[in-house]
């Protein structure tokens, strides 16, 4: 009977996180989110497969675990350890494996893996700390530690440690900052954040036409010329002496070169 007064504070916990991390949750009952969020499902169906895991019991915390993969499209290992104030908004995709540990206050969007790589046993797939935010497609892979507070942003793949309060971003994952600050919340806004190779790439285009620009005249000048070997190699010179000036005033190449 002990069992009783712990499923249901479970499952009213499970209810509250839902209502005030998913706004489509606001002003739905109770009994409507129970009955229909399929992240509620699957946390709970996911406790009492590691209750039964934890107890030894052979067999069935795998079935439940199956179960609920097929019900919900949301794949748990039994033998992951989930914190306090879970959430996993829309869910499809999500995969967790077996040695990935999650803190309190996370939450996960659809198609997020906790993966791991190769055939390595012990200790295998992320450790993610407290008020982490995972964006939608995102792939962690290994045995790495997402840091407190930190946001990792759609279709990023991270296989690095990720320091606390940090914004991850690309393909593969790397720290950046949102307008100079360190973002706090759940509620990332996914689409503005930054983009350091798109950014890099206009930066060569501007300096490009900046270049092309420069460079136009004195080319045209000895093709009008061309007659006179002297005369095309001043504008060749000129040119070229236009170009250092041009290279002096726009700085370090942003492309590292």
């Amino acid at each position: 009977m002990a069992l009783v007064p712990g499923a249901l504070r479970e499952i009213r916990s499970c209810v509250a996180t839902a209502r005030s991390r998913d706004p489509a949750a606001r002003g739905v009952s109770q009994l409507e989110i129970l009955a229909t969020w399929p992240g509620v499902h699957a946390l709970l169906a996911h406790r009492l497969a590691s209750a039964f895991h934890s107890a030894g019991v052979p067999l069935l915390p795998r079935a439940i675990a199956a179960l609920s993969r097929a019900v919900t499209g949301i794949e748990i290992h039994p033998a992951a350890r989930i914190g306090d104030g879970f959430f996993i908004d829309h869910g499809m995709g999500v995969v967790i494996g077996e040695t990935a540990e999650i803190g309190n206050d996370v939450t996960l969007y659809q198609g997020v893996t906790l993966g791991g790589t190769g055939f390595a046993t012990g200790k295998r797939h992320p450790t993610v700390q407290d008020n982490v935010t995972i964006g939608s497609g995102a792939k962690l892979l290994g045995p790495i530690t997402v840091g407190h507070g930190s946001k990792i942003g759609a279709g990023s793949v991270v296989i690095h440690d990720v320091p606390p309060n940090s914004t991850v971003v690309g393909n593969p994952g790397h720290p950046v900052r949102v307008e100079g600050r360190r973002p706090e919340g759940p509620d990332a806004d996914w689409v503005h954040l930054p983009d350091p190779i798109a950014d890099a790439i206009k930066a060569l285009a501007s300096r490009i036409a900046v270049l092309e620009s420069a460079v136009a005249p004195p080319v045209q000048e000895a093709r009008a010329e061309a007659g006179s070997e002297n005369r095309v190699g001043d504008a060749g010179r000129d040119g070229h002496n236009r170009r250092d000036a041009v290279n002096r005033s726009l700085g370090p190449n942003p492309a590292g070169g």
